[in-house]
């Protein structure tokens, strides 16, 4: 951008992030960048060897409750475990009458969009660590299936453009007439209709541990007079959802616990109602959390809902609850967590996991995965755009690409088919492997035209679940010599893309360092930043990505003539997204005192429905830092955006003003690295 211009108990995971040891951050004005190592970590294939641990796994709640002539829910474990990465092996497999597990390697896109493959009985179908893919359809269970597990898949994106889409059924998952179904660690999101349909007497029915967000109906059970359903609903994370979450009508048994219903303030969807008992439906409902939902607890008149240890914030209207219902003790054992307690669990837990679906090939397929990188040829490739070539498209576990010391002075760009890539430096420090080049937004380009801003990035990352580490990304445009060319920003490095872990670099240059971008303007572009340094002068870190600076050191530099003076952010968030956070950090640099903004409002290209934000807390201020540390751009005023900071300190902190606005302590409690990752954990690959 311009300048002026303008087993049965499945226990959630208690493990922090996993980013490595804090930087030792030293004093404002000083510069260091230490010595701090990174840590590594085609057709249907048959295992040749035992099955995993996690294929043994079986159902908790209803769903392990023997009836109907089955034992509990345990789906394919009896079978052979395959590896499919089309929608034909897909199809071949789920349809089949024996058993099996099913690994879903990668992204398998539906032909036609809104395809429900239809699962027969007996079937594991689940998502190899987070790489398993389902989009544009998802999976239906017909009369009488039954002993079925869908787990840690993501089922996405089936989504027509209309809201209440009356036209197009397609589900993520959808069951009619089927019993022992176990749903658990799936992402289930914008889908054309529901994103689970229990219908028509279906029954022992578990669903857990699933992130479920971004649609009109969520979660529908019952379209039956009769009353047979047996329903356990517990661990989920049901957010940015209007209705059905869930709607339960004539179910014999429906025990929900220790669910997370959000609606997160200023977004554009709205809850119309939380858990509904319908019909003659009887609910138990226990240590769940209702934050900011409307009408959180409906009942019909003939309907029983027993309530227990919930807890509700911010909610309005109908909170309902009597009649008399069943002790779900009596079927099942299960053990509550706190209502305060399931944000953070379940931000954490909820969703696929990196442990599940991996198969003893794919586990030595993906540790095998390590392409080097080194100038004096001893290595397999000599320069890293070589190596990201040789990345195969669709990639379903991880690359490391292992870039020995040296200095590697050319562009770099991670296309969007090939996720899962890791750049890492090999050397004792982040200073000793670089990748560098000095192309500009004014820069001609052999074919004609310049570059751009975008285009003008060292290396651009346009494919999700990337990382880079212990290593110097750096643009050295020198303003100074080019004096005459129309357009000095200088991108080091770019990323387009969700998911992206940078943890232990260098990323320098000057105008407009960072972009941290989205893959189009409606998509999520998280982008975690830690224990590294970020490097620059005028709108560094900029873009409209989903991004945390976290324990990290931001450095100012002074401008190309040797004045002081520069602008650290400049986002361009959508609406209803989350914009820049920094966070206990550092700000420092040898540049003069009240010279630099913290931020100010990008709207790209004028846009005005853009809604830019920052918010620094917890960081250390360098007196560099202005007393008024935001101001306006291309005539679209701060004040008009997200703009605030929380808790800094340092000689470039200030008191609250008009002119310097803080967070609230319960405001700040919502603007925290965890709600920013939304459910993402990175972790060192």
């Amino acid at each position: 951008m311009s300048e002026p211009h303008s087993k049965p108990r499945h226990r959630r995971s208690r493990t922090a992030l996993a980013v490595g040891v804090p930087l030792a951050l030293t004093a404002a004005g000083t510069l260091a960048y230490g010595t701090d190592l990174g840590v590594l970590g085609s057709t249907a294939q048959q295992a040749s060897a035992a099955a995993p641990a996690w294929a043994a796994d079986t159902a908790d709640g209803f769903a392990s409750v023997n009836s109907l002539g089955q034992n509990g829910t345990y789906g394919g474990r009896d079978g052979k475990t395959v590896t499919v990465k089309t929608q034909a092996e897909l199809e071949k497999y789920a349809t089949a009458t024996e058993p099996y597990v099913i690994v879903v390697a990668g992204t398998i896109t539906m032909n036609p969009v809104g395809k429900e493959i239809k699962v027969q009985s007996d079937k594991t179908i689940v998502g190899s660590g987070t790489s398993g893919h389902i989009v544009g359809g998802g999976f239906f269970l017909g009369q009488g299936v039954h002993n079925v597990i869908i787990r840690n898949l993501t089922i996405r994106d089936s989504y027509q453009g209309v809201w209440n889409d009356k036209d197009h059924d397609f589900d993520a998952i959808q069951m009619d007439g089927a019993h022992h179904v176990w749903i658990d660690h799936n992402d289930l999101r914008h889908m054309a209709d529901g994103l689970i349909d229990v219908r028509k007497d279906s029954t022992n029915v578990t669903v857990s541990w699933n992130k479920l967000s971004d649609n009109n109906k969520t979660f529908g059970i019952g379209w039956t007079e009769n009353v047979k359903t047996d329903i356990t609903i517990h661990h989920n994370w049901i957010r940015e959802t209007e209705q059905r979450n869930p709607s339960t009508d004539n179910a014999a048994h429906a025990h929900l616990y220790n669910n997370f219903l959000e609606d997160a303030p200023g977004t554009d969807i709205k809850s119309s109602y939380g858990n509904y008992s319908r019909g003659a439906t009887k609910m138990v409902l226990e240590n769940s959390l209702f934050q900011g939902i409307k009408n959180p607890v409906i009942k019909d008149s003939g309907a029983a809902i027993v309530q227990r240890g919930n807890s509700f914030s911010g909610t309005s209207g109908r909170n309902e609850s009597g009649g008399t219902a069943f002790d779900p003790k009596a079927y099942y054992p299960y053990t509550l967590d706190k209502a305060a307690d399931l944000p953070s669990i379940l931000k954490s837990g909820a969703g696929p996991r990196a442990s599940i679906g991996r198969t003893a090939a794919s586990t030595k397929a993906a540790a095998a995965t390590t392409l080097t990188v080194a100038k004096d040829g001893s290595g397999q490739y000599t320069t890293v755009q070589a190596a990201v070539n040789a990345v195969p498209a669709n990639n379903p576990s991880r690359v490391v690409i292992a870039v020995k010391p040296g200095t590697y002075r050319e562009t770099v760009k991670v296309p969007s088919n090939k996720p899962h890539v890791t750049i890492r430096g090999t050397g004792s420090s982040r200073k000793d492997t670089t990748i560098v080049y000095n192309n500009a937004s004014g820069t001609p380009k052999p074919g004609g035209g310049t570059y751009g801003t975008g285009g003008s990035a060292t290396v651009a990352v346009e494919a999700d679940d990337f990382q880079a580490r212990n290593l110097t990304i750096s643009n050295d445009f020198d303003e100074a010599k080019n004096q005459s060319l129309n357009g000095h920003q200088a991108v080091a490095l770019r990323t387009a893309a969700d998911k992206v872990f940078l943890d232990g670099i260098i990323v320098s240059g000057d105008q407009d360092t960072l972009l941290l971008d989205t893959a189009a303007k409606d998509r999520l572009g998280r982008v975690y930043v830690s224990n590294s340094y970020v490097i620059g002068n005028v709108d560094f870190i900029f873009g409209r990505a989903t991004a945390v600076v976290d324990k990290s050191v931001i450095t100012l530099k002074k401008r190309w003539n040797g004045t002081s003076a520069g602008y650290i952010t400049a986002p361009s968030t959508a609406a209803n997204r989350k914009g820049i956070l920094i966070a206990n950090s550092t700000v420092n640099g040898d540049v003069s005192a009240g010279s630099f903004y913290l931020g100010r409002p990008w709207h790209a290209g004028g846009d005005a429905s853009l809604d830019p934000q920052t918010t620094v807390r917890n960081t250390d201020l360098s007196a560099a830092i202005k007393s008024t540390p935001w101001t306006d751009m291309s005539g679209f005023s701060w004040k008009d955006d997200r703009f605030a900071e929380y808790k800094n300190r340092g000689a470039g902190a200030g008191a609250q003003s008009t002119n310097r606005p803080h967070l609230t302590d319960a405001q700040a409690a919502n603007q925290e690295v965890a709600d920013w990752l939304a459910g993402w954990t990175p972790s060192a690959s």
